[in-house]
């Protein structure tokens, strides 16, 4: 029996091992197969998902340039508002400024631009109005030239009286006499100087 068996198994292993054989040459012409038909399929799968990429690629690089310019946006607006509300303040703290030294200066009596301005035109309006009296017909130039005749040669008289007076007048303050130290009594001294 043994060799019975011994006869059995070896034929059986020779049957066995040809068919793993067979089995693994199947596998092995089924793996190059399928490996020949991933490479012709995966070109186009290949070509099929660079096109996929490519287009997903340009969808967010939109997506994004649109985020950016609305944030952009958004910031250069905040900047706009931040500017005018600085801008706001500074011509606050001016105003506040210009009151202020307004008001010092109209408390020390100083006058203002505006007042000052308000003036000239006020002298101005008056030197012409006072050229424009001055300003008389041919008649009454010759009656104004004697009336300013009359007027320099009172001027003149006036002028001759005041020369005739003495030039140096003596002063209102009166001199004190020479002291003598020794004989003057401590009341005298304070008549003294207050004459003086």
């Amino acid at each position: 029996m043994v060799k019975k068996l011994k006869k059995t198994t070896k034929s059986g292993s020779k049957q066995l091992s040809d068919g793993v054989h067979a089995s693994a040459q199947q596998i092995w012409q089924a793996g190059l197969e399928a490996f020949a038909k991933t490479q012709q399929e995966g070109e186009k799968v290949l070509a099929k998902l660079a096109k996929k990429g490519s287009n997903l690629h340009k969808r967010t690089r939109k997506i994004a340039e649109s985020k950016v310019a609305n944030v952009s946006d958004g910031l250069l607006k905040l900047s706009d508002n931040v500017g005018k509300q600085a801008s706001s303040s500074w011509d606050k703290l001016e105003q506040l400024i210009e009151n202020t030294v307004a008001n010092s200066l109209n408390h020390f009596g100083v006058s203002t631009k505006k007042e000052l301005e308000a003036l000239h035109k006020r002298i101005d309006s008056l030197t012409k109005s006072a050229t424009g009296v001055t300003k008389k017909p041919a008649a009454k130039k010759t009656a104004g030239k004697k009336a300013a005749a009359k007027k320099t040669v009172a001027k003149k008289a006036v002028a001759k009286k005041a020369a005739a007076k003495p030039a140096a007048k003596k002063s209102p303050v009166k001199k004190a006499p020479a002291r003598k130290a020794a004989t003057k009594k401590p009341a005298a001294r304070k008549a003294a100087v207050k004459t003086a």
